[in-house]
């Protein structure tokens, strides 16, 4: 998950301009994604995804890592989290709410870890245990204002830190696994 300096995920209005994602951090994002065993999403972060990667690489100036993210984003099994949304194509179930025993069937099928994307579902899944690791991707920007990463939670989660890389453009990418635990379910990947 993308995130800026001050905590924020997304600007004001939904903006996304100040993250700074580069061929060298996308081709990092397309080896993380390319090996999860689905992706899981809020409504707003599918829907914002949807409306771009399904044809993404029919267009030759998103040639490179973004075309290579285009391919992996359509084959991807997804699941989007959502009380009002009728149809997801781009192979997506959609399922009504965030359960443990929800969860649990999804970390059970096979394919592998899943990607978890977007503020509110992040909120949801912190609010029932659910995520085992943390990969914040720290953009060298402050913005004042939008949508906070992390919401007040009732108790504190303790992390260890089990990676850190930088990258050229300044993002740096600091991996959290839960303090005591063995990571394994449910990584918190890239939206």
């Amino acid at each position: 998950m993308s995130v800026s300096l001050d905590g924020y995920f997304e600007g004001p209005d939904h903006d996304l301009g100040w993250q700074l994602v580069d061929d060298d951090l996308h081709t990092h994002f397309n080896q993380e994604l390319a090996r999860m065993g689905g992706f899981l999403s809020g409504r707003v972060t599918h829907e914002l995804m949807a409306s771009f990667w399904p044809t993404a690489d029919q267009d030759p100036a998103n040639a490179g890592p973004m075309a290579e993210f285009a391919a992996i984003w359509r084959g991807m099994p997804k699941t989007v989290f959502s009380r009002t949304l009728r149809h997801a194509g781009w192979n997506t179930a959609i399922a009504r709410e965030v359960t443990p025993e929800a969860i649990a069937a999804l970390t059970t099928a096979p394919g592998g870890d899943l990607a978890l994307g977007g503020a509110d579902l992040a909120a949801s899944f912190l609010a029932h245990d659910l995520i085992d690791e943390f990969r914040l991707y720290v953009h060298p920007v402050v913005l004042g204002r939008g949508t906070l990463l992390f919401r007040p939670t009732p108790h504190p989660v303790p992390l260890t830190l089990t990676d850190t890389r930088r990258f050229a453009s300044g993002v740096t990418l600091l991996h959290y696994t839960r303090a005591g635990t063995a990571a394994s379910a449910v990584p918190w990947g890239v939206s």
